[in-house]
C-alpha cells in the first residue's frame, strides 16, 4: 500500500480540568458547615445558660432551707451566689469588674422598678464586707428577689 500523504493533525490533548467552578457538593458542604458550626455553638450556649440557672436555683433552695446558717452567712452566700450567676450568664467584661451601686444597677435592669438598689436587694452590694447582719434583714424577700431575677434571666 503506497503511503498517502493524509492532512492528519497530531494528537489533541484535553484541556486541563479547571478547579473553578467548584462541584456541587463542595457548595453544598461551604454552606452546611458554618451553619452546623453556629447551631452547634447556640445549643451550647443555652445549655449551658439553662444548667447555671438551674444550679443557681438549687443553691438558692438549699441556702433557704439551711437552718444553721445565721443571717450574715446566708447574705454572703447569696450575694457570691449572684456574682457568680451573674459572670457565668454575661460576658466577663459586662459583670464580673461591678461593685456597689452599679453592681445593684446591673441586677436593677433586668427588672421592674429598683428592687435592688432601693429594696431589699440593696444589702447584696455591700453583703461580702459586712461584719455582722443589717438589722432590717429579711432573707425570705431576698431570696425571693434573687429567684425572680433568675426566673427573668431563663427567659431570656
Amino acid at each position: 500500500m503506497p503511503a498517502v500523504n493524509l492532512p492528519l493533525r497530531d494528537i489533541h490533548l484535553p484541556e486541563a480540568i479547571s478547579g473553578w467552578p467548584p462541584a456541587m457538593g463542595w457548595w453544598v458542604l461551604a454552606v452546611l458547615i458554618p451553619l452546623t458550626l453556629g447551631i452547634l455553638y447556640w445549643v451550647y450556649k443555652t445549655l449551658t445558660r439553662k444548667t447555671a440557672i438551674k444550679a443557681a436555683r438549687k443553691a438558692l433552695a438549699a441556702i433557704k432551707q439551711d437552718t444553721d446558717q445565721d443571717k450574715l452567712r446566708k447574705l454572703t452566700e447569696i450575694s457570691m451566689l449572684m456574682r457568680r450567676i451573674a459572670v457565668s450568664l454575661a460576658p466577663r467584661t459586662e459583670a464580673a469588674g461591678l461593685t456597689g451601686h452599679a453592681w445593684l444597677n446591673y441586677l436593677d435592669r433586668s427588672l421592674t422598678g429598683r428592687p435592688f438598689s432601693e429594696g431589699v436587694g440593696r444589702y447584696l452590694g455591700e453583703a461580702p464586707y459586712r461584719k455582722e447582719a443589717p438589722a432590717g434583714l429579711d432573707i425570705t424577700q431576698l431570696i425571693a428577689l434573687c429567684e425572680d431575677w433568675l426566673k427573668v434571666q431563663a427567659k431570656k
